[in-house]
């Protein structure tokens, strides 16, 4: 695998800002690109070729302090801030949501740092930081996606000894991560767990998806673009490299289905064939469905409407 996003970050592991007699320069110490300091950054950077080389491993690294706090998006965060250049283009989502608080505030962060252009559309955008979501839009090689990850170990629910937990990913014994599904199947006739549904990586380490839906997660087996995933909280950053086998855990005779509701439909634009969330009009106490991926949405209206007017002209 040889990507730009891997060129670049191999030739910019080692870097350091610095005269040619050694010592730091001035725009070094009073500016940064990108808010971190370039020993950070050579840090994260190294601690992402970790986790490309190994896909799933869960890499260590010195999570910084950030302008936000830890467990809203402060690895994911990181990574960007780590990886970005000035050629970048940057989208940030909230489930989906350009213009959630939560976006809204960590776009500012970077563009404001960088000094990037900002898209909502993944086709003009390079750099994609999401929490809870991909978008709608394919993603090809052109992009990274890096994914905000508030509980990256999988095996959380089934074990809490962190020297046990390592013990297991180390010998892939993942037997009490299967007895739970079964036993989630037996109680409720179906596997109930929906987001950060557990998927086996490279046919060897599990990895927590992060809560993006089951419908997500398709789209990283054997996808275009390198995902990269972040836990400022925990510490931790791990990838799923282009074209790797990203295979949900189920049994043979319980096929992996993603979320489904018929007969649902977007309100704004129709489509019945995304990933719907279910609004509450509380003034009118019914509810309605609507795309999560709202700039997709946006889109897809602008573009209905478009060919009814040439329709009707």
């Amino acid at each position: 695998m040889n990507t730009p996003l891997l060129q670049e970050i191999l030739g910019n592991a080692s870097r350091t800002d610095t005269n040619l007699d050694g010592s730091s320069s001035f725009k070094a110490q009073t500016l940064n690109f990108g808010l971190l300091d370039e020993y950070s950054k050579r840090e994260i950077r190294r601690a992402i070729l970790t986790a490309v080389a190994v896909p799933g491993y869960q890499v260590p690294f010195g999570s910084r302090e950030m302008p936000v706090a830890r467990g809203w998006g402060s690895g994911g965060l990181q990574i960007s801030l780590a990886i970005v250049g000035p050629d970048d283009v940057v989208k940030v989502i909230d489930q989906g949501d350009d213009e959630g608080v939560n976006a809204v505030n960590l776009r500012r962060l970077i563009v404001s740092s960088t000094g990037i252009p900002e898209s909502t559309t993944p086709e003009d955008s390079t750099l994609i930081q999401t929490r809870h979501r991909i978008p709608e839009d394919p993603l090809d090689a052109r992009h990274t996606l890096v994914l905000q990850v508030p509980v990256p170990e999988p095996l959380r629910g089934v074990e809490r000894d962190m020297r046990e937990l390592a013990r297991m990913h180390a010998e892939a014994d993942y037997a009490r991560m299967w007895v739970s599904l079964y036993e989630d199947k037996v109680r409720n006739g179906v596997i109930t767990r929906t987001t950060g549904y557990p998927c086996l990586v490279n046919s060897r380490y599990v990895i927590a998806t992060t809560p993006i839906p089951r419908w997500d997660i398709p789209r990283l087996h054997q996808s275009e673009f390198l995902s990269l995933f972040g836990a400022g909280r925990e510490k931790r950053i791990y990838a799923v490299p282009p074209h790797t086998d990203v295979e949900p855990l189920t049994f043979e005779d319980v096929p992996f289905e993603v979320e489904k509701t018929p007969g649902a439909k977007c309100r704004n634009c129709a489509s019945n064939n995304t990933f719907l969330v279910e609004v509450l009009a509380t003034d009118v106490r019914q509810s309605y469905w609507v795309c999560s991926d709202s700039d997709w949405c946006r889109r897809h209206r602008e573009l209905s409407d478009s060919s009814s007017q040439g329709l009707m002209t």
